[in-house]
């Protein structure tokens, strides 16, 4: 698979059990970046590859405007691909934030259109398998959710076996900041 760029929202409490999740599945997805972020909320996604300059600017500005946003993770669920997730709670924020991004990227849609309009702001936690599905995490997350977390930033990220790493970030920094 080639790689591609994200749009995401780090979640630095998780990081560490979501990035011990990458390296028992891939390996080359850990990142060697100390700022990439394993665990996030994706805000949009594939994104632009190559950005230029105008395009930077632009997710700056919209960061810029977004103040930090305070969710709870605390409900796994699954999609029905078999994607096992954290739901956060309360999720209007980052529908808008994306909302905002797919407005002034029309050419990139969450997910490249796999869900339609139905997009559910989530962080990945695991698939279901063999062995594995949401009793099997829960216990795995036992201990480590619920977690309370401020987003303060957003990150153009570069997801690709053994290339992983940050592109860009941005603060939140809105009028609430």
């Amino acid at each position: 698979m080639p790689g591609h760029s994200v749009l995401q929202l780090p979640v630095p409490p998780l990081e560490a059990w979501v990035r011990a999740r990458t390296a028992h599945y891939d390996p080359g997805f850990v990142s060697t970046d100390p700022r990439f972020g394993h665990a996030h909320i994706t805000a949009l996604g594939p994104f632009d590859p190559a950005p230029d300059a105008a395009t930077l600017a632009t997710v700056g500005g919209l960061a810029a405007a977004t103040p930090p946003i305070r969710v709870r993770l605390a409900d796994l669920a699954q999609f029905p691909d078999g994607i096992l997730h954290l739901v956060p709670d309360p999720d209007d924020l980052l529908r808008d934030l994306t909302g905002r991004l797919v407005a002034a990227f029309p050419a990139w849609t969450p997910y490249g259109g796999r869900f339609g309009d139905d997009v559910r702001p989530h962080l990945t936690v695991d698939a279901v398998s063999d062995e594995v599905d949401l009793a099997s995490t829960a216990a795995l997350l036992a201990g480590t959710v619920p977690v309370d977390v401020v987003l303060d930033r957003l990150q153009l990220a570069w997801w690709e076996s053994g290339d992983c790493r940050v592109l860009r970030e941005w603060p939140l920094a809105g009028p609430d900041a």
